[in-house]
């Protein structure tokens, strides 16, 4: 049974080598390279993934949390026009998505200052590792900004109640 098996499989190899070696190499030719075959860049430095923007925070200028990002909307021509955003709510639940203009967001990629009490009595603790500014200086961080593929974090002026009372965004079917 054992000796069945071990001829079948090298008979099956057999069978796809010759596939693999019946091949004919591609010819060189003079002719212009097809779209397919036309690339940017092997790398992407400097560039965000649209992935990665799915769920970053949204802050206004004060530094206050306001929402996240749910959902980026772009026209036929593949650009970004419309940011959703998803404000309040648990867990999306009870969240209530409002549309805002791309161009109005800015990206950080600094983490927000935080200042707040620490666990001591009396004790205050400030972090100040990047505001909310809209700056694109490097991240005081050990990894760079440039290697994380996303920004820390967006800035919207506006406030979460602002946001809340702008007319609910639903997609259309």
């Amino acid at each position: 049974m054992l000796t069945k098996s071990i001829a079948a499989g090298l008979a099956g190899t057999a069978l796809l080598a010759t596939v693999a070696f019946a091949q004919s190499p591609t010819a060189t030719s003079d002719k212009a390279p097809t779209a397919a075959a036309t690339t940017i860049s092997t790398t992407a430095t400097g560039q965000w993934r649209t992935s990665k923007m799915d769920g970053l925070k949204v802050y206004n200028e004060a530094n206050e949390n306001i929402g996240t990002i749910n959902d980026l909307l772009m026209d036929k021509s593949g650009a970004i026009k419309i940011a959703v955003i998803g404000v309040g709510g648990f867990l999306g639940v009870g969240e209530h998505l409002v549309a805002v203009p791309y161009e109005k967001l800015k990206f950080v990629n600094e983490a927000v200052a935080y200042t707040g009490t620490s666990a001591k009595p009396g004790a205050t603790t400030t972090t100040t590792t990047g505001a909310a500014t809209g700056t694109d200086r490097p991240a005081a961080t050990t990894t760079s900004s440039t290697s994380k593929w996303y920004p820390d974090h967006a800035v919207f002026n506006a406030s979460k109640d602002e946001l809340k009372n702008m007319p609910e965004f639903k997609y259309a079917d």
